[in-house]
C-alpha cells in the first residue's frame, strides 16, 4: 500500500465530499477536515431551521451572473490556498497525524502540480439531476417562496458551471475521479481509496 499520509477529496457542492472523506478517515485512522473550515465564501443561499440567509448572500445570488459567481469562488479558493497548501505540506510529512481534507477548494489545477509527497487526491463527480435533487432536498424547494427558489436556482447553476470546469481540469491532467452514480458510501470509500491507489478494486 502506498505511504500516503493526506488524502484530498475535491468536488463540487453536494456530491458527498463530506461524506465520503468521513467515512474515507474512519477506514484509515485519520483526520477529516473541510476546507470550508478555513474560510468560507457566502455560503448556501436557503434557509434551515438554525439559519437564515444573511443579506449579502442573498445579494451575491441574487445580482451575479452564474460566470460572476464561478469567477467569485475560484478567486476565493486562490486566496485560500497558500493556507490549505501550508496544511497539506505539514500533515504529509512523515510521522503526522493523517489527515483527510475535503473541499471544493481543492481545485485541480493547482493541486495536480503539488509536489508534496505522501498525498493522494480524488474527485468526485455526480450527474447535474443528483446535484439538483439534493440542493433542492435541502432547500426545502417546494416549500420555498419564488425569491428563495431563485436563489437555490443560481446556486445550482454555478455549482453546476463548476463541475463542468472542475471535470474539464481533472480529465486533462488525468487525475483521479469517482462518479458518485448510485453507489452507497461505502461503496463511495472503496472506489476513492482505490483510486488513490489505497486499495486494490472492487470486482464487479
Amino acid at each position: 500500500m502506498r505511504d500516503v499520509r493526506v488524502v484530498l477529496i475535491g468536488g463540487t457542492s453536494n456530491t458527498g465530499k463530506s461524506t465520503v472523506a468521513e467515512a474515507v478517515a474512519e477506514r484509515l485512522g485519520f483526520e477529516h477536515r473541510s476546507t470550508d473550515g478555513l474560510a468560507r465564501h457566502p455560503g448556501r443561499p436557503w434557509r434551515t431551521p438554525e439559519h437564515e440567509v444573511p443579506p449579502h448572500v442573498a445579494e451575491h445570488y441574487g445580482t451575479l451572473t452564474t460566470d460572476e459567481l464561478v469567477a467569485s469562488v475560484l478567486a476565493h479558493y486562490e486566496r485560500l490556498r497558500p493556507r490549505i497548501e501550508e496544511l497539506i505540506t505539514d500533515r504529509a510529512q512523515a510521522g503526522s497525524p493523517g489527515l483527510v481534507l475535503e473541499g471544493s477548494a481543492l481545485w485541480p489545477a493547482w493541486v495536480g502540480r503539488l509536489t508534496v509527497p505522501r498525498t493522494a487526491a480524488v474527485w468526485l463527480t455526480a450527474d447535474d439531476t443528483v446535484v439538483r435533487d439534493r440542493v433542492r432536498a435541502a432547500g426545502r424547494y417546494e416549500e420555498a417562496t419564488a425569491g428563495e427558489r431563485r436563489l437555490m436556482d443560481r446556486f445550482l447553476d454555478r455549482t453546476v458551471r463548476y463541475q463542468e470546469l472542475m471535470v474539464d481540469a481533472v480529465e486533462a491532467l488525468d487525475l483521479a475521479r469517482v462518479d458518485v452514480g448510485g453507489r452507497t458510501v461505502a461503496e463511495l470509500a472503496d472506489a476513492a481509496l482505490a483510486a488513490v491507489g489505497l486499495q486494490e478494486r472492487p470486482s464487479r
